[in-house]
């Protein structure tokens, strides 16, 4: 930190698969209003994964705070403005996260669901939090480096690494805040396999074995109210129609729209009436698969303990 006050920032991209949107990506960093003083570009060997290449990339950088970028991130122009003066007006800050906006450009409706539903997760989080997004999110260098970084070997592919960092930095009594205005436009279109792969596999396994192995169940973005309470719905309705009984079925799918209100809204604004509809089916299978998840966590981590002993 400059005498001054001022707060010096370094951009960092992990980018070692070489993605088609890095361009786009690196110009809107480079064109925003209170650009990054440094931008470190990551684009080592493929088999590197992104808790690896961002902590190559932090090792490289010399600002007084890193600002994490996905690659097929296009972060708003105002983005590194507003974490400039969020860090500046508070010292005690250690780490500020975003979301993706409102506008994601890949078409169809798992992209529409999969990207709204992030934007409206973290919009509607915003404030103290005791977790971490890497896809736009700073962190003072001196914070970074005292809780050694983002954990590669544990997650050597793309997973829960930010989480992981941030519920480290929680527990050594740092502040870390969710702005909801801090965003960036996500340019990746999603399938449905690759959404319940991500849901399964790459966040909810090891999410539930992170939390079996803090014995902690916080209430905040994923894991609120709301996402359980869908969550159950979700199987109330999934079992009522093996069961055959349709009338119980729309029962909880009612109440799983009535639940999500303010999320159905704003895919019917931004992607039409046919997208929120089958955004409903959708974040039926997305709350299946986090259910699913619960005992595959678990079991990871009852091995993970044995192996421990």
């Amino acid at each position: 930190m400059t005498g001054d006050g001022a707060v010096t920032l370094t951009a960092v991209v992990p980018a070692t698969n070489r993605p088609p949107t890095l361009a786009r990506c690196v110009a809107a960093i480079r064109a925003a209003a209170a650009a990054p003083e440094e931008l470190v570009v990551v684009d080592g060997p493929s088999r590197a994964g992104p808790a690896a290449a961002r902590n190559d990339g932090a090792r490289r950088a010399s600002g007084d705070v890193v600002v994490f970028v996905d690659a097929d991130v296009v972060v708003h122009h105002d983005a590194f403005d507003r974490i400039r003066r969020a860090f500046e007006d508070d010292p005690g800050l250690a780490a500020l996260f975003g979301c993706y906006d409102d506008r994601p450009e890949a078409p169809g409706a798992v992209s529409g669901f999969r990207n709204l539903l992030h934007h409206h997760v973290h919009r509607s989080a915003a404030g103290p939090v005791h977790s971490f997004w890497a896809g736009l999110g700073a962190i003072r260098r001196e914070a970074f480096v005292e809780v050694g970084g983002f954990d590669a070997g544990r997650f050597p592919t793309a997973s829960i690494e930010d989480v992981d960092l941030g519920r480290r930095l929680s527990a050594r009594g740092r502040r870390i805040y969710l702005d909801g205005e801090l965003q960036g436009t996500h340019l990746k279109a999603w399938s449905v396999g690759e959404m319940i792969r991500t849901d399964v596999m790459r966040r909810g396994i090891p999410w539930v074995a992170l939390l079996a192995r803090e014995r902690a169940l916080p209430a905040e973005l994923n894991l609120g109210w709301r996402h359980r309470a869908g969550a159950a719905l979700s199987v109330g309705a999934v079992t009522a129609l093996l069961a055959r009984r349709p009338g119980i079925a729309l029962v909880a799918l009612g109440g799983l729209v009535v639940l999500n209100a303010s999320f159905y809204r704003l895919l019917v604004e931004r992607r039409g009436a046919p997208q929120a509809v089958a955004g409903v089916g959708l974040h039926v299978v997305h709350h299946l698969s986090s259910v699913a998840a619960v005992p595959l966590g678990a079991a990871t981590h009852l091995a993970a303990a044995d192996g421990e002993r």
